[in-house]
């Protein structure tokens, strides 16, 4: 049956809702259950229209009462209904029931699915707009026993709920015909989604496939698709590679931002880490169990060198992950935009660890041209109450001399300004930093090591240098274009 499937998959012409709909209840083997908790049966309700449904559709339902829902799919730990974890149990418990009802000897050849999704919509006064999560959980093969599932969370911009609901039921639609007949085109897929859909009506800003069918899909790139792709600002992944939430990492947090290349990662970008991270914690107003610590990259930084090289990208990211670090990937060129993205989410105190260059780079007018109240307007969301800079020295390579917070040069314009922030503790210097690897650069390092020079082992974390020979890091192409001129 998967190979009727991957013929199926020849078409590339955008097909309407209905011919979507319609051609997965014309197919004999498809048949699942639609579970939707929020905003109604959006989805299934394009399924029903399109007729055919009977040879799809085991079974619709909403358990929008909040008893009900707890008494099919349990209670949730902290109390909330639009989470992953609701939404990961109701594809189990339908997926569960579907496998037990449905008898194998009767319906040898079908291909089972479990749709669910759990949302809450823009609410009565219109201040939160609204969100969910949505998933499928399928078989591509009637003999498959690990079943393939697809997972991502959605944010809506409309403001009005009926639209919302409109744009749930037929991103639903893309999901469910995406993971039957797009599965082998993953990147392709996340842009499927949008089928019929503005952009400017819904943010997926979260997805994870898993699942035998999705054994080569690494989630990080999939994260990097959807900055790409504009779906999204801002997106995270942990030590493990799967992508999570920003919003529920972030809910309520302390977070420590550090900003790099990372490229690769070096001693002075852990020194940097761990040297802000001591001082972070002391801080009276900082619970270090309510603490998130984020390694971010800007997008702008990925694409320094001209366009993004995804392997780049996966190098850099597997040696934070192997540090054992989460991960932001972000289209926030200037500080004070990714300040106020995670002001979205917390009031807690909010650390930025970075260099002299970075403090001075700050303070020059020129990146805030753009701004209607200019340099002003975003130290006012840069510096928002509970914001302190930990500057990390740097030495000056002519004189030798240390520049610190005390020495920095900022335009002369700039200076007042500058000293209102530093003489209210907003910029503190780390002071107990490793002069012994001061010299060292993540620019000089990659120079070293693409060139096979001696050296570069000894400017890096303890494991990393291993971790680079042994996968190649940073060199793959060039070994490559290498045996390309062998050949």
């Amino acid at each position: 049956m998967a190979s009727v499937l991957k013929r199926d998959t020849v078409f590339e012409n955008i097909p309407s809702i209905k011919a979507k709909t319609l051609r997965i209840n014309l197919n004999p083997d498809i048949y699942g259950t639609f579970s939707e908790i929020g905003a109604g049966q959006e989805t299934a309700r394009h399924f029903f229209r399109s007729g055919g449904a009977s040879g799809t559709i085991a079974k619709a339902m909403s358990a929008y009462d909040k008893d009900f829902s707890d008494a099919i799919y349990g209670i949730e730990n902290d109390g909330r209904y639009v989470t992953q974890s609701r939404l990961k149990k109701m594809l189990s418990h339908e997926m569960t029931l579907m496998e037990e009802r449905i008898s194998r000897e009767t319906h040898p050849e079908r291909l089972f699915f479990s749709y669910a999704n759990t949302v809450a919509t823009i609410d009565f006064s219109k201040r939160f707009k609204g969100h969910g999560w949505v998933g499928i959980r399928f078989q591509l093969d009637p003999n498959q026993k690990e079943l393939d599932e697809i997972i991502l969370h959605i944010r809506f911009k409309q403001n009005e709920a009926r639209l919302q609901q409109e744009t749930l039921g037929i991103l639903g639609v893309n999901l469910i015909y995406g993971a039957f007949y797009k599965y082998h085109k993953p990147r392709k897929m996340l842009k499927y989604l949008y089928d019929h859909i503005d952009k400017d009506t819904v943010e997926i800003d979260m997805v994870n496939f898993s699942g035998p069918n999705f054994k080569d899909v690494d989630n990080r790139l999939m994260s990097l698709q959807l900055i790409r792709n504009d779906m999204t600002d801002a997106v995270m992944f942990g030590p493990d590679g799967n992508n999570f939430l920003p919003a529920s990492a972030l809910y309520k947090k302390n977070i420590l931002a550090l900003r790099g290349s990372f490229r690769p990662v070096t001693k002075v970008n852990m020194d940097m880490f761990h040297k802000s991270y001591d001082i972070f914690v002391r801080d009276p107003a900082v619970d270090q169990e309510n603490t998130m610590v984020i390694f971010e990259i800007t997008l702008s930084n990925l694409k320094a060198s001209g366009e993004i090289d995804e392997q780049d990208f996966m190098d850099r990211a597997e040696l934070l992950c192997a540090l054992g670090h989460n991960v932001m990937i972000s289209k926030f060129q200037e500080y004070f935009k990714l300040v106020e993205y995670f002001n979205r989410y917390t009031k807690a105190k909010l650390g930025l660890t970075m260099g002299v260059n970075n403090l001075v780079d700050i303070f020059d007018e020129k990146y805030y041209r753009h701004l209607s109240g200019g340099i002003l307007e975003a130290f006012g969301k840069l510096f928002f109450k509970e914001l302190q800079v930990y500057l990390y020295p740097m030495k000056n390579a002519e004189t030798g001399q240390i520049m610190t917070s005390n020495n920095i040069k900022v335009h002369p314009r700039m200076k007042e300004l500058y000293k209102f922030f530093k003489y209210n503790g907003k910029v503190m210097d780390i002071i107990d930093y490793d002069p012994e690897i001061m010299h060292i650069f993540s620019r000089d390092v990659l120079k070293k090591l693409i060139n096979n020079e001696e050296g570069w082992e000894e400017m890096l974390p303890e494991g990393i240098p291993e971790i680079i020979k042994s996968e190649s890091l940073f060199t793959r192409k060039l070994l490559k274009s290498k045996s390309d001129e062998i050949k």
